[in-house]
């Protein structure tokens, strides 16, 4: 009898007991799932992982398929890098923000924009009115952006900025700020977003229509390839996808379509796939299902890692190398008794740590609510470094693998997402499908079915359908001043007098000639951005040339 014979009849052993047992004692519900409704079996043995090859499936860290993660030392070498996305009202608040983060050992910057900067309009454009600096800071030119970052050391703090459709701008100030500290672009490290697709699918923030904004990041890759090289062009990403109701399988299948579409793309348009594939970067989700999480993490490497070399031919191990940020789950933080938040973040922050991340977000409690203070910010960040430097997790690399159950987990996550992205692929690619309103119907779909859970009280939320207490109105929460925006309108106005007007008229006729035809745009956009053309003017340039997205209505 071999050992699977000997396991086999083992188990049926074993299943035999289990019916006795249940005939004296019912387990507690009538299924068992992940948080994705996916089911979870009673019991997980080597007869559910005899199919998985260690060396094909899991193999080391740090070589192909990076399952087990991207480093081969990880966190033995060096921690994850640890961010709070922050800012808020004007520039001068936010940079008051971030050092305060920094002196209470973040390590990484994450700029959050407010919505006027995210869709590209000025603090004193009529529809940015009750919006500027309320979920995020106004950047309105190059001006604001010289404050964000005064007597902050850009070649030593790495900065994250969650900006989609007007990036190359934002980009754009970003390199001239620095160059103004001296700092050769060479020198910044840091991520832009850069990810329209998932715009137009979860989080609504586009501009320009598909085909323009695919240009737009491109470009960015051709100019960062040669210019600012240690640059991430893009964090693709799963996490709005998350927060719009996808399940895990979803998140990981419909993040690395769009991921496929932009390196598409980008051969497309002439680059080479190990010219800027090493500069791919990921952001995903951290839900409260710990082990599907850290499953979904290892399944996200392996797919993306086989797509890479197998799909694009890709010859660099850097191309082939999923690296992700990770922020922890938004969607699942609760207004009623908010120090419970406290303990669904350190779960979040632990499953994307034991899935290998390389950068860290960790929700404030009080964010289902307002903009976090300082001390929920503290927290938040503090649950990180405990779990850095006291939980062991850090210690040894991919702790969990091996386990049948999380391997188990991460086969299925594996195989249904490659089951959505082959049904893509034959739409034509994600493109096509947005375009279909396929991928928005799915996790529509997985939103209705996931509130109806919790509505029925079959999915428990701690304190909000079940453990409820009477609770007091909450007190000391973050209110932006509602005259930011009169004190930004107020700074536009002095910066159109003192610049020199003629010179921003002409960087703005060179970028429109070079919207119209096909150069790269990151050079015109940085010339505009010096003479200190505000981002309103640049983005209505290139609407004015390439037009405006209209959204597809999914019923």
């Amino acid at each position: 009898m071999n050992d699977m014979d000997a396991m086999e009849k083992a188990a049926g052993a074993y299943q035999a007991g289990v019916e006795k047992t249940l005939s004296k004692f019912p387990e507690r519900k009538k299924e068992f799932v992940t948080g994705s409704k996916s089911p979870v079996g009673r019991l997980y043995t080597p007869l559910e992982t005899k199919k998985i090859d260690y060396l094909r499936d899991i193999g080391f860290p740090g070589e192909f398929p990076y399952t087990r993660g991207v480093q081969n030392t990880m966190y033995r070498g060096r921690l994850w890098t640890m961010r709070q996305y922050a800012g808020f009202s004007t520039a001068e608040e936010s940079n008051k923000r971030y050092k305060f983060l920094l002196e209470q050992g973040t390590t990484g910057l994450s700029v959050a924009f407010d919505l006027p900067t995210q869709i590209g309009y000025d603090s004193d454009h009529p529809l940015s009115q009750g919006e500027v600096g309320k979920v995020g800071v106004a950047i309105d030119s190059l001006a604001d952006m010289e404050i964000l970052f005064d007597g902050i050391p850009m070649d030593k703090v790495s900065t994250s900025m969650t900006i989609n459709a007007p990036a190359a701008i934002l980009l754009a100030m970003y390199i001239v700020v620095a160059e103004k500290q001296g700092i050769a672009p060479g020198k910044l490290n840091g991520t832009i977003q850069n990810d329209i697709l998932k715009e137009y699918v979860a989080r609504g923030t586009y501009i320009f229509p598909p085909e323009p904004s695919m240009r737009l990041i491109t470009d960015i890759f051709a100019y960062c390839a040669t210019d600012v090289s240690s640059w991430n062009t893009i964090s693709i990403s799963g996490y709005h996808i998350r927060e719009a109701g996808s399940t895990a399988s979803q998140e990981v299948a419909f993040t690395i379509a769009d991921g496929i579409a932009y390196v598409d793309a980008a051969i497309k348009a002439g680059l080479d796939i190990d010219d800027f594939g090493p500069r791919l970067s990921f952001f995903f989700n951290a839900h409260n299902d710990l082990f599907e999480e850290v499953a979904k993490f290892r399944a996200a490497r392996r797919v993306w890692s086989r797509i890479m070399k197998e799909r694009f031919g890709a010859k660099n191990p850097k191309s082939m190398m999923l690296r992700f940020h990770t922020q922890t789950g938004g969607s699942t933080l609760t207004a009623q008794q908010p120090d419970n938040n406290i303990v669904r973040v350190a779960i979040q922050a632990l499953a994307a740590v034991l899935g290998g991340t390389q950068s860290l977000h960790t929700n404030s409690k009080d964010e289902a609510m307002a903009l976090p203070t300082e001390a929920s910010v503290r927290i938040a960040l503090r649950t990180q470094q405990v779990i850095a430097h006291e939980s062991g997790a850090a210690e040894t690399v991919d702790p969990l693998a091996g386990s049948y159950y999380v391997e188990s987990l991460t086969d299925r996550i594996q195989e249904e997402a490659e089951g959505y992205i082959a049904k893509i692929d034959a739409m034509g690619g994600a493109v096509k499908a947005i375009e279909r309103g396929y991928i928005q119907q799915e996790i529509q779909d997985a939103a209705y079915a996931y509130q109806m859970d919790i509505e029925s009280g079959e999915r428990v939320v701690v304190g909000m359908n079940k453990f409820q207490v009477r609770e007091d109105p909450p007190k000391g929460l973050l209110r932006v001043d509602p005259a930011v925006g009169e004190q930004q309108t107020k700074k536009l106005q002095a910066l159109k007098a003192r610049r020199d007007n003629g010179k921003v008229a002409v960087t703005l006729a060179t970028l429109k000639a070079a919207a119209i035809g096909s150069d790269n745009l990151m050079p015109p956009i940085l010339d505009a951005v010096r003479v200190y053309a505000t981002l309103g003017e640049i983005c209505d340039v290139l609407r004015e040339v390439f037009g405006e997205y209209q959204q597809k209505v999914i019923l």
